[in-house]
């Protein structure tokens, strides 16, 4: 008879194979085993969801509901199997070919790093190669760099620091995630200016995103995961009042005039097409579980579960910037609120500010843009040179890699981590009224100046 030792030594696994393979064993010895065996694993298997990090998260939806425990107990199962990726072949027959590369992920990745990282997997079971797959499929972009990888969950940045914090620091211009702080400012009162002349300024934006902790990122959702992101954002977004009243439309249910409509109005997202997003697991399943909100008004919207679990925006025609971000600070601070009562919370930390699903967005998430026309400036020579010493970035008015439409351009702030909203409004605040007294000063046929550059980190 082999010994057992079920709580040190043997693990329970094998020591129940060799229970049922040891045929020395009485039956009715056999059967009390058994009996005891089940009840420790049973036991441990609780013992260890309750003690989790998601335990803020499970005991939200046990209280509501709406999964099962079952679902809890595979999913536990899971957590315990994605410690250690199990490989036939060493990490370097394993190793990406990145020769041809041009992302921030493949100019630091290193087989060293490679070898360090490929066999470890976040609790949630998200491993390196899933990390890192968009940025081997996609080798380069013919305009701007690309990062190159996304986080599966929250602790992707921490056990993949390796790679993400360089990552991290390149694509935010130095920022050191070990070393520096992220400030969090939604104090609208605070911005001075930011009533543009409607002239110029054609629309006027602010957006960011939010991911609710405990749940995986897009990337690597369970279908069951992506509908409790939807249950729990729509169910707090109901108790919103007074002008940020509004309305949830799900994707499944839209119907399609209603659904083009909604994207023709630049509200509502479609399917990922960019093989960016679809080679890092994005569009899996569409349109489960996706769709969109916005007030009466249709100037205060959150989309659900596209890059992000959440992508909250305040929108408006003409220039006031000022108004569209108290509307975005408020809406914001409600939404955290009503999210909280419901026993759950934003994915954050000081050193990172909002987690985010691509590491380009991480800190505040925050895109602050005007659509603005600029006939001269646009075809000034120093235009480019301007907005780098400004801290701004110019895209078409259809999104990244569009091209501009009748001189009108779409100019919001470079960086997202380091600063506070507040200061990146400011920013692009400032920046604009420069850029349009700038195109003022060549209607009148005056010369322009190019401003000193203003520093990143404050």
């Amino acid at each position: 008879m082999c010994n057992l030792h079920l709580n040190k030594g043997i693990h329970t696994s094998a020591a129940f194979r060799c229970i049922l393979t040891n045929s020395t064993i009485c039956p009715f010895f056999t059967w009390r085993v058994l009996f005891w065996f089940c009840r420790i694993t049973m036991a441990g298997s609780f013992a260890r969801i309750l003690s989790s990090k998601r335990k803020v998260g499970i005991l939200s939806l046990v209280g509501a509901g709406s999964l099962t425990v079952g679902f809890f107990m595979n999913r536990e199962q899971h957590v315990s199997a994605g410690a250690h990726v199990r490989r036939i072949y060493p990490p370097s027959a394993e190793y990406p070919d990145l020769r041809k590369h041009n992302n921030c992920m493949a100019s630091h990745m290193t087989p060293a790093i490679y070898a360090k990282l490929c066999d470890k997997s976040t609790p949630n079971g998200y491993t390196l190669d899933e990390a890192i797959q968009t940025g081997v499929d996609n080798p380069g972009h013919p305009f701007i760099k690309t990062v190159g990888m996304v986080a599966g969950d929250e602790e992707s940045y921490e056990v993949f620091a390796d790679i993400f914090n360089p990552v991290i620091k390149e694509r935010h211009n130095g920022y050191h995630p070990c070393t520096m702080k992220h400030p969090t400012d939604l104090d609208s009162s605070k911005i001075r200016g930011g009533q543009f002349d409607d002239k110029y300024v054609l629309s006027s934006r602010v957006r960011t995103g939010r991911s609710i902790r405990g749940l995986s990122l897009p990337p690597a959702c369970t279908r069951a995961e992506r509908r409790e992101v939807e249950r729990v954002v729509v169910d707090a977004l109901g108790g919103l009042r007074g002008d940020l009243t509004g309305k949830y439309f799900s994707l499944t249910q839209l119907t399609d005039q209603e659904q083009q409509q909604l994207i023709d109005d630049h509200f509502l997202f479609d399917k990922p097409v960019s093989p960016l997003l679809t080679c890092a697991g994005m569009a899996r399943d569409w349109p489960d579980a996706r769709g969109i909100w916005h007030n009466n008004e249709k100037t205060f919207l959150v989309w659900i579960n596209e890059e992000d679990h959440t992508r909250v925006i305040s929108m408006e025609k003409g220039g006031n910037m000022k108004r569209v971000f108290e509307r975005f600070c408020r809406g914001l601070q409600e939404v955290e609120r009503l999210i909280q009562e419901k026993g759950w919370e934003f994915m954050w930390n000081e050193r990172l500010g909002y987690i985010l699903t691509c590491p380009s967005n991480l800190g505040t998430g925050l895109r602050a843009g005007v659509h603005v026309t600029l006939p001269r400036l646009s075809k000034d020579p120093r235009f480019s040179k301007i907005l780098d010493n400004l801290r701004l970035q110019k895209r078409g008015t259809g999104g990244v890699d569009t091209a501009a439409v009748g001189n009108t351009f779409d100019i919001s702030n470079l960086d997202r981590l380091g600063q506070s909203e507040v200061q990146l409004v400011q920013t692009v605040i400032d920046g604009v009224a420069y850029l349009i007294e700038c195109e003022k000063r060549l209607e009148k046929g005056q010369d322009i100046k190019i401003p000193a550059p203003i520093s990143q980190f404050k």
